[in-house]
C-alpha cells in the first residue's frame, strides 16, 4: 500500500509540473476533502482567488487553473524536499516559488502538502504554507 501511494504522489508531482489542470484533476476522487490552510480573519476579504472551498474533481482543475492565471509560469519553481509514506497518508515537504502576475512581485513560501489515497485517487488534499509571503507578493493587506 505505502508503495501504491508513493507512485500516486509522484505522478501527481510530475502533473503539477507539467501544468495541466485537467491531468492533475484525473488523480484525485471525485469528492475529496480539500484544506488550503489560510487565516481565518482573511475569509471574506481580498484573497488569492485559488484560495477557496473545494469539494470536486471539477473544483480541483479549477483550483490549478486559477493558480496557474494569477502567476508567470516562467518563474515558478517548486523544491521537494522529501516525500513521507504510511500506508494511504503522504506528506510532501517543500518550498514553493512564485511570482505574482499583477504585481510582478517574487515570493517564496515553505509547505507541506497532506495527501490520503483511496481507491487508486486522493481523497483528502491538505497544504500548509507560508500565506503571509503569498498575501505580500499579491500586495493583499490583512483587513483590507
Amino acid at each position: 500500500m505505502t508503495e501504491d501511494t508513493r507512485a500516486l504522489v509522484r505522478e501527481l508531482l510530475r502533473r503539477i509540473g507539467e501544468g495541466d489542470p485537467e491531468l492533475v484533476a484525473e488523480l484525485y476522487a471525485e469528492h475529496v476533502d480539500w484544506k488550503l490552510s489560510w487565516p481565518e480573519s482573511q475569509h471574506g476579504s481580498r484573497i488569492p482567488p485559488w484560495i477557496r472551498p473545494r469539494a470536486t474533481r471539477a473544483d480541483v482543475a479549477d483550483h490549478f487553473r486559477s493558480l496557474a492565471e494569477e502567476h508567470i509560469p516562467e518563474q515558478a519553481d517548486t523544491r521537494i524536499e522529501r516525500i513521507l509514506v504510511d500506508g494511504d497518508d503522504a506528506v510532501v515537504l517543500g518550498e514553493i516559488r512564485q511570482t505574482a502576475r499583477g504585481t510582478g512581485r517574487s515570493y517564496r513560501a515553505r509547505f507541506a502538502l497532506h495527501l490520503t489515497a483511496a481507491n487508486g485517487l486522493i481523497a483528502r488534499h491538505h497544504v500548509y504554507e507560508d500565506s503571509l509571503a503569498v498575501l505580500d507578493a499579491f500586495d493583499v493587506r490583512v483587513g483590507t
